[in-house]
């Protein structure tokens, strides 16, 4: 891919050529000008026909079952596919959700009918899915979400609203979180359940919210009254708030939390080597020192839910130093450009960068905001 390459943790053979295999594929997709790199590439840049190609290199869903299209491989094995498509800035936000977090929920709490049906979907590339958690009303508190559904006869009756549901314009399902009863006044997450829920079914409105740079990426998505089927119900009924407990570790732990830019680095550093070596290598280092750390905080946590832990705690970690790191990162760079100005950088690194800069904001609310990260932790640490 680049001529930059920071070192990694100490792999095995077999890893490391899975490693230059994935570097390879991408490499011939740049050459092939399938995808230009840009940051943010699992939030913003979607191509469901590079998913599909995924997808058709078992790259998809890769820790999951055979019997559902997987291919049961390691944490380990998986987490360098996703961090070499991170870095390179590939367009994966099309099947993210579904293959980080959304596929897991399913194997672990849905029906076999549930199973049989999506999950072959995910890892081939072909089902896409949005989160649907934040309320207009309710951001980063999931215990006052007003979404509701209602029992009947043949199903539920879905109403409410879910904010910052991204990439629902382009998803086939969305794992709605709802209060299914009231909540007692000493516990307000009792009454939550989690819902499969099919985004062609009528009643339902996808409304694209604008970011700063004018793309439509994030959603509201509306529920009027929409008929749920009975199977629609995901895991057991009041048990939402346990699952998506879970769900939320899978979602703040990985190398998204600080590979989000990493292309933007990684060009910027190649672009002006003879540049940094004089002036700038006690940034670079500062960066790349906190960014090491940083995945190795993020695959320990990945080794955990491999073993069948919920390290909810931990994922607060490195969402909140992840977040923490990119700001640094764009604020380091803005620095550099005190020495060449940015106007002389080249056009796609001027790019990169200001893409960067417009959505950097964002990271410190999606998966949870800093305040509740910190306030994750300290319960952890009993300071609170």
């Amino acid at each position: 891919m680049s001529k930059f390459n920071f070192p990694f943790i100490s792999e095995t053979k077999e890893l490391s050529n899975l490693r230059k295999e994935v570097r390879k594929f991408i490499s011939e997709a740049l050459i092939n000008k399938e995808f230009e790199p840009a940051a943010d590439g699992w939030v913003f840049s979607a191509n469901p026909n590079f998913s599909k190609k995924l997808g058709s290199k078992g790259w998809l869903g890769m820790s999951f079952p055979k019997k559902y299209g997987g291919n049961e491989k390691t944490t380990l094995e998986r987490y360098i596919v996703t961090e070499e498509l991170l870095a390179s800035g590939a367009p994966v936000a099309a099947h993210w959700i579904a293959d980080r977090q959304s596929g897991s929920q399913i194997l672990r709490y849905g029906t076999e009918e549930q199973k049989q049906s999506i999950i072959p979907k995910i890892t081939s590339g072909e089902c896409f899915f949005a989160i649907g958690m934040s309320e207009p009303d309710s951001g980063s508190d999931l215990a006052s979400v007003k979404t509701k559904a209602t029992k009947t006869d043949d199903g539920w009756i879905l109403e409410g609203r879910k904010i910052w549901s991204t990439g629902a314009h382009l998803s086939n399902y969305m794992i709605v979180l709802a209060r299914t009863s009231p909540a007692s006044e000493k516990n307000r997450h009792e009454g939550l359940s989690q819902f499969l829920v099919d985004l062609s079914l009528p009643n339902i409105g996808i409304k694209g919210i604008p970011d700063m740079s004018g793309q439509r990426h994030f959603n509201e998505t509306l529920f009027d009254k929409v008929k749920l089927p009975k199977d629609a119900l995901l895991g057991r009924e009041g048990k939402g708030w346990e699952q998506v407990v879970g769900e939320l570790a899978l979602e703040r732990s990985g190398p998204e939390r600080f590979l989000s830019h990493f292309c933007l680095l990684e060009n910027f550093i190649n672009q002006f080597r003879h540049v940094l070596v004089k002036s700038g290598s006690q940034l670079i280092g500062r960066l790349i020192a906190e960014l090491q750390t940083l995945r190795r905080m993020s695959f320990s946590v990945a080794s955990m839910l491999q073993n069948g832990e919920s390290p909810e705690t931990q994922a607060a970690f490195v969402k909140e130093l992840g977040n923490r790191f990119e700001k640094m990162m764009i604020e380091s760079l803005r620095e550099f450009s005190n020495i060449i100005p940015l106007y002389e950088w080249p056009k796609q690194l001027q790019n990169l960068f200001e893409d960067a800069t417009l959505r950097i904001p964002s990271n410190s609310l999606r998966g949870g905001t800093t305040e509740i990260m910190r306030g994750i932790i300290a319960r952890q640490l009993g300071l609170r």
